[in-house]
Order: structure tokens, then C-alpha cells, then sequence
């Protein structure tokens, strides 16, 4: 796929003096891509092999703070390194920065064992659970986003007041206001391809300003790698033509969230046989299917937390707004978390609605799909669908409608502690309780404004 490179091929762009430097990056809790820029010629000679980084980086906040008690890394522990080895399937040109090369990197203990809560490790093990059955997993994760007409240092001047978007009126699917932003959107889609990742799309959003990106689907782990890095693609391509982007999942409360829809099926280990797939099934769906979204129905206040992993991501969850509020299937209905596409066809397909645009998509991916594997091994029974407007429907199975509960979930989740290991989900649940006692002790605007005075 053009701009993929192999290690020979980045040789002889050194040689030939297009490309001098080679980002070296592993993602964080949150999804962000952090690591080091090497000298291209440096990183054949060496770094190609292995580097090394501070285990902070997967025990600290959103704003890179170190966080007191965790038991993988902490100033008791001295805050050691660990290792980063380049994964050079992911080798690629990165075509909107001069002379640049990306890799990602698999983040590992000094063993070399993957350090097991990583969020790339964590996919990984899911995956090889899929291969111990003979499946293959198929992901795409539709990403939305906001785009501003000024930059964030702009924004963040005014203290993020009244930040001007893109447009001025709702887009959803509008041709010339999304003309208006086709400056960015357009280097965005050829700045992607140009990195080996193939956009089959972009729109306009629901909101001013709101805008979706598609790319095409791929095996579960290729996806989580396209999805990182054309996240911070888009902000850094914004950020060059001087505009600001936010993945917030409520960046204002009147509003429509950012979400990242989340398609999922399952094929043979070839990729040719698709195993939800049954024309006697009903709605084409095979048992196997039927099964695997079974799973992530039963489960899916515990994995809420992976979907959803900041204070501001439950805000999205309101409904009338194309948030799902209700964890239940539908058969094409964007009322429920859960929607069951391409009915009928070889193309069928679960899309989890419940994930806003901040998630990790490492991360998200793994608790579908250890959800998913639960309702298959356990051959649980798939409800009814449900028809009509999610929202007002009765005693329906409700999406967690804060962090706190879902952390709670998260804590009490036997499923997954079998899946992912016990100290992986203390470390999360750390990691999710740290975010509230952030949030639990500032003072909001709101409350300011509210109260300053009247109380």
C-alpha cells in the first residue's frame, strides 16, 4: 500500500535524502501518541532494534502528570524505563510533516514480555484468543470531530470561551458547507492515503463545525493503529493551517457529542469466510453471531469504562441526540447502542454506538471483543431485538450514566479480570478513579456563575 515502507525502503529514501527523521511512538491510556523523533540514519543504526522510556507514560493523567498509586510505576519504583520495540509492519511515511517517518512501537518489560497493560498488548491478547478459535476479528471505528477556525493557542487565550467553529449552522451531509472546510478536510483524506491508511470518506456532522471521517475497515489490530494515528493526524494537519480540532465527546452541552462508532465481525483466519454470516439465521445473523453481541449486551456496563473513559464523556449520553442512552440492539436503528448492519448480506455487522471520539481505541476494541468472546464461550441467548425509539422505551438495560458507576462496574467485572488479568483492571480502575478525584475537587464555571452570588 503506498506510503507503507519497509526497512529497505526507508534506507533508500535516507539515502536519497527525502526522509531525515523517524517518529518512534507507543500510545498512551488515553490514545495519545507519545515517544521520541530520531535521526533517520541514527534509528536504522540503532533505535530500529529497541529504545527506551519512562514506564510513567502508562501511569500518569491526560495532562502527563505522574499519579501517586499505581503498582506498575511509581517514585517507590523509581520510575524506570521500559522498552519500546518498533513494530515494522507500521512503518510508514507521514507525508504532511517534511522528511517524516512514523512507527509505532509494542511497549515491553526488560524481559521483553509485553508489559501486560499496555493498551496495544491488551488488543494483542484478545486477538490471540480469537486465534485459538480459529476467527479473525474485523474492526472500522468511525471517528467524528469538531473543527475550529482558529488555532488552540487562540482558544485557549480566551480561556476557551465561545471558541468560533468551522461553520455556522448544521452540515450533516452538506455539500457546500463542508466545501467551506474542504481546505482541511482535503488534506486530511490525501495526507491519510499518503500514510497508507485508505479514507473511503468524509462529511459534515450534525453541529457547525462537526465533522466524520471513514476509513476503510481491517483486522482489529491494523484498525487501532490507523485509528491513533490519523487522530493525531488530523490535529497536527489542522494545527498547520492554523485551525484547532477537539475530540471531546461533549465539548458543549447544547451541542451534538463526538462519537466513534465501532464496527465488528468475524471471519475465518483467511479473511475470506464471514462467520456472522447466515442466510437461515434471523436477519442473516449466525449463532455464532447472535452469541458474540449476546456478550457485549450482558456485559456492557462493564466495559462502559473503555468506551467511555473521562468525566465529559458521559455527558454525550442525552437523549434525542444520536447518543445511544440504552445498552440493547436494533436492527438499523442509531436509538440503540447496539446496531445491527448489513442484514442479510456477507457484510453483516455489530456497530457499537456507545464510544465517543476520546476513547483508546486499543483499548476499546479489547473489551468488545473479551465481551464478545464471553457470550460465545458461555453460548448465551441473544434477547429480542427492540424496536422503536430507545429513548422512551421501559426498563431497558441503561448505559452507565456516570464515570463513577462505570468504574464500579469495571471494579466488579469478573469477566473481564479473567480476560484481561487483575492487576490490568486495578490498573485502569486506578487510572478511572484518579479522573474523578481531579474532577470532584474543582470548581466549575457553572457553579461559579450559579453561585458566586445566591449562595
Amino acid at each position: 500500500m503506498a506510503g507503507l515502507l519497509t526497512l529497505d525502503d526507508l534506507k533508500a529514501e535516507i539515502a536519497a535524502g527525502r526522509l531525515d527523521t523517524v517518529l518512534v511512538a507507543m500510545t498512551d491510556m488515553a490514545g495519545q501518541l507519545v515517544g521520541k523523533r530520531f535521526h533517520a540514519e541514527y534509528f536504522v543504526e540503532s533505535g530500529v532494534q529497541e529504545i527506551h522510556a519512562c514506564d510513567y507514560l502508562l501511569a500518569n493523567d491526560i495532562d502527563m502528570e505522574p499519579v501517586p498509586g499505581y503498582a506498575a510505576a511509581s517514585w517507590d519504583r523509581g520510575y524506570g524505563d521500559f522498552v519500546l520495540k518498533p513494530d515494522l509492519a507500521t512503518l510508514r511515511r507521514i507525508p504532511w510533516l517534511e522528511g517524516t517517518a512514523l512507527v509505532l512501537a509494542d511497549v515491553l518489560d526488560h524481559d521483553h514480555a509485553p508489559v501486560p497493560h499496555s493498551p496495544r498488548a491488551m488488543l494483542k491478547r484478545q486477538l490471540e484468543r480469537l486465534t485459538a478459535l480459529d476467527m479473525r476479528a474485523f474492526f472500522a471505528s468511525e471517528l467524528e470531530f469538531y473543527l475550529f477556525d482558529e488555532s488552540h493557542e487562540a482558544i485557549a487565550a480566551r480561556n476557551f470561551r465561545d471558541p468560533k467553529t468551522a461553520n455556522r449552522y448544521i452540515e450533516d451531509y452538506h455539500i457546500f458547507q463542508t466545501t467551506k472546510v474542504e481546505p482541511v478536510m482535503r488534506a486530511i483524506r490525501n495526507g491519510l492515503v499518503g500514510a497508507g491508511i485508505p479514507v473511503e470518506n468524509s462529511k459534515g456532522e450534525w453541529a457547525p463545525g462537526q465533522e466524520e471521517i471513514n476509513v476503510r475497515y481491517a483486522e482489529a489490530l491494523e484498525m487501532a493503529d490507523r485509528h491513533v494515528i490519523l487522530k493525531n493526524a488530523i490535529k497536527e494537519i489542522a494545527h498547520a493551517q492554523d485551525k484547532a480540532v477537539t475530540f471531546m465527546a461533549k465539548w458543549r452541552y447544547d451541542l451534538a457529542g463526538s462519537s466513534s462508532h465501532i464496527h465488528q465481525s468475524l471471519w475465518n483466519p483467511a479473511g475470506l469466510t464471514p462467520l456472522f454470516a447466515d442466510p437461515e439465521g434471523p436477519h442473516g445473523m449466525s449463532l455464532l453471531m447472535r452469541r458474540y453481541l449476546a456478550g457485549q449486551l450482558c456485559h456492557a456496563a462493564e466495559i462502559s469504562y473503555f468506551l467511555a473513559p473521562f468525566i465529559n464523556s458521559y455527558k454525550r449520553f442525552q437523549t434525542g441526540t444520536f447518543a445511544p442512552t440504552r445498552a440493547v440492539w436494533s436492527v438499523d436503528n442509531r436509538t440503540a447502542g447496539f446496531r445491527l448492519c448489513g442484514s442479510g448480506t456477507n457484510a453483516i455487522r455489530v456497530e457499537c454506538r456507545v464510544g465517543g471520539a476520546d476513547l483508546n481505541p486499543y483499548l476499546a476494541f479489547a473489551a468488545l471483543i473479551a465481551a464478545g468472546l464471553s457470550g460465545i464461550e458461555q453460548s448465551m441467548e441473544l434477547e429480542p431485538e427492540f424496536t422503536g425509539d430507545a429513548y422512551r422505551g421501559k426498563r431497558l438495560r441503561e448505559i452507565p450514566k456516570t464515570l463513577r458507576a462505570a468504574t464500579e462496574a469495571l471494579r466488579k467485572s469478573k469477566m473481564l479480570r479473567a480476560a484481561f488479568g487483575d492487576a490490568v483492571v486495578e490498573h485502569y480502575v486506578h487510572a478511572a478513579e484518579w479522573e474523578q478525584f481531579e474532577y470532584d475537587r474543582r470548581i466549575t464555571d457553572w457553579e461559579l456563575r450559579r453561585g458566586f452570588e445566591r449562595y
